[in-house]
């Protein structure tokens, strides 16, 4: 089976080809014999009843400072693709969501991954409020006496915008701290979203595990610490990601959430495990199958096209 592949992600020539998830999944796509086509989010469009897109013909190889070449540049109608892959990084603003409504128009004649109308409804840290059983004490509010309220219940918590990535603009409050107030306030003007705060889970200083599910089953983990002296683990404020094993917990949490991705086209999904809880349910652009597979030699990015290709095919 040889597709038209066409990847709408952030410049590839910034991209990291030894961290970066996208690359990987355009490296096994070329290799299975898939043509490759690449724009940026900038470049998509609706036209007189057509969802556009400008870019070019891509190739790529694991060659550091020359990762990738560009045939022509072009306009292509994407209805003509057999997949897109939705894949530039959060933030989860008005633009990314503008993107999810222009590739549902041509979803699921395009198979789109992951399913745009699911990544929509789906943001990470909003998903998981279905399994609250399986995840630490949350609240979601933009009222300063709730958020006080949980900390005067739950003690040390963590703050956090509601749609942000990267561990960016994610606090630590002990239970005394005097600065809830202040970043309320800091919150609110910048933002007319709730704010996030979740109990803390000392267990994170032992790591935050990325566990990576294709197609609703769990395939493997890393595990993540924190930089010295952070609270956050993600891998692009200084988190180190390390080889681990998935516990029976892992695939209890698997088990439970594997059949509603699975339905939803949800194919390629990373959740974050502090100890016993699930924290986040990535969707939008889910990283660390690099890692993994450097780690056990788990090839995600196969299993993941194994999944594609099965879609495409049924």
């Amino acid at each position: 089976m040889s597709l038209n592949v066409a990847f709408q992600m952030d410049p590839i020539q910034s991209v990291n080809i030894n961290a970066d998830s996208t690359f990987r999944i355009a490296e096994e796509a070329q290799a299975r014999g898939h043509r490759l086509f690449y724009y940026t989010p900038d470049k998509l469009s609706y036209q007189e009843g057509r969802v556009m897109a400008r870019g070019w013909p891509l190739e790529v190889r694991r060659v550091q400072g020359d990762h990738y070449s560009l045939g022509e540049e072009r306009e292509v109608d994407l209805s003509t693709f057999d997949v897109v892959w939705l894949r530039q990084d959060p933030p989860f603003d008005m633009g990314y969501i503008t993107t999810t409504h222009l590739l549902e128009m041509i979803h699921p004649g395009t198979l789109v991954v992951n399913d745009p109308a699911w990544v929509r409804n789906s943001p990470e840290k909003l998903l998981v409020l279905s399994f609250p059983d399986l995840t630490p004490p949350t609240a979601i509010a933009r009222d300063l006496r709730t958020l006080r309220e949980f900390r005067d219940r739950h003690g040390d918590m963590i703050l956090k915008p509601l749609y942000g990535n990267g561990g960016a603009g994610v606090f630590k409050l002990n239970q005394g701290d005097g600065n809830l107030a202040a970043l309320f306030e800091l919150f609110t003007t910048m933002s007319r979203e709730p704010i996030i705060v979740q109990k803390y889970l000392p267990e994170v200083r032992h790591g935050d595990k990325r566990v990576i599910l294709v197609d609703g089953e769990c395939v493997g983990a890393i595990n993540r610490i924190p930089g010295e002296g952070e609270t956050r683990s993600n891998m692009h404020v200084g988190g180190r990601p390390e080889k681990v094993a998935l516990t029976d917990r892992d695939r209890e949490i698997c088990a439970r959430i594997g059949p509603m991705l699975r339905e939803k086209g949800l194919i390629f999904v990373g959740i974050d495990v502090i100890g016993d809880w699930l924290t986040e349910i990535n969707v939008t652009s889910p990283t660390g199958i690099q890692e993994l597979e450097r780690f056990d030699g788990t090839n995600a990015a196969r299993l993941i096209w194994e999944a594609v290709e099965r879609r495409c095919a049924g």
